[in-house]
């Protein structure tokens, strides 16, 4: 993926004892500038909690929508917190829904959980209790819970 070698610099600085966060933040924007995804997460979560930049939800779903339009899989477990919470953005839980399933089926396991969870209760979804049943079990497989 393009960006990668700036996007691994600024995580190795970022783990430093003596980091750097100006310089971790620099090396992400230009990892951005050259469309690495995995920066544009990272960004998006230094807005979502105000870590080192002043916290901008708006800001933050704007970077996340982007990083899962490219199948980051943590950027869309988090955007379908976006929509399901309204951080950022009107709630929509179709797409919350989407967004979890979409996180799961590229390998976030917390989403599994989610995928379950809304089946049960048919958040976003209609409910069915047997395809919870199936994602709640895959979970329970792996240990994962809310």
């Amino acid at each position: 993926m393009k960006g990668d070698r700036l996007y691994q610099l600024a995580l190795k600085k970022a783990l430093m004892d003596d980091v750097d966060l100006n310089e971790v933040f620099s090396l992400l924007m230009k990892a951005k500038k050259v469309s690495n995804y995995k920066a544009i997460y990272a960004l998006a979560t230094w807005y979502l909690f105000g870590t080192h930049v002043k916290k901008d939800v708006y800001k933050a779903f704007e970077l996340l929508l982007e990083a899962a339009e490219h199948n980051i899989p943590e950027a869309c477990y988090d955007i379908a917190v976006s929509y399901e919470k309204g951080i950022g953005t009107p709630i929509d839980l179709n797409e919350a829904f989407y967004n979890y399933t979409k996180a799961a089926l590229l390998g976030d396991k917390k989403s599994i959980y989610e995928v379950g969870r809304l089946y049960y209760y048919g958040i976003g979804v209609k409910k069915d209790k047997q395809l919870a049943k199936v994602w709640l079990d895959v979970a329970n497989f792996y240990d994962i819970s809310e």
